[in-house]
């Protein structure tokens, strides 16, 4: 089982997209693929719960969080085998961990925990709520979007992982996370 969450080697540079529900971080990691002309990884968790919601009218409940962790490594893991140099990841497992964690009073399964920490990303960009709050099926947290800004800020100091938040429009963020991948690749001399 734990080697469902584990990530492959990969020599591409990886970013993760990440932050509270309804913050941007689908419509950038497009931008980014399609910039850099790579593949992005969809959040998995979207589509599973959307079939859930379709079939049942549930959300996330915590018995779906394990298949939710599998599915997003399992999409990661395939799409980083076409990507050369960059490979873009709309969350992560330490994403999935925030929402346990926010969810389930503090519980997260020990197996999503540890790969959550030891999965390795380039640098995460974690996305601010200074965007418009939008409605669906499975977003339910309008009224606590700093509080859970912090919670996703929290897990990614704890964990000591390289990040930097995006603020702005989708232009601003865009240009500033150029940036930072730019910085990168010129580093490993990719560019």
């Amino acid at each position: 089982m734990e080697e469902a969450l584990k990530q492959q080697k990969s020599s591409c540079l990886k970013v993760v997209v990440y932050g509270p529900e309804s913050t941007g971080k689908t419509t950038l990691s497009k931008q980014l693929a399609a910039s850099y002309n790579t593949d992005w990884v969809p959040e998995y968790a979207r589509e599973y719960l959307q079939k859930k919601w379709d079939s049942v009218q549930k959300i996330c409940e915590s018995e779906d969080l394990l298949p939710i962790a599998k599915g997003q490594i399992a999409l990661e893991n395939s799409k980083a085998k076409n990507a050369d140099k960059i490979l873009i990841c709309d969350t992560d497992l330490l994403e999935t961990m925030v929402y346990s964690e926010v969810y389930y009073n503090g519980f997260v399964d020990p197996i999503i925990k540890k790969y959550a920490v030891e999965n390795s990303y380039d640098l995460y960009f974690l996305t601010y709520i200074d965007v418009p709050w939008e409605a669906d099926d499975l977003r339910d947290k309008p009224n606590e979007r700093s509080q859970m800004f912090n919670a996703f800020k929290e897990a990614l100091e704890k964990a000591n992982k390289p990040f930097v938040v995006l603020k702005g429009n989708k232009e601003q963020r865009l240009a500033l996370a150029k940036k930072h991948i730019n910085h990168l690749l010129k580093s490993k001399n990719e560019i």
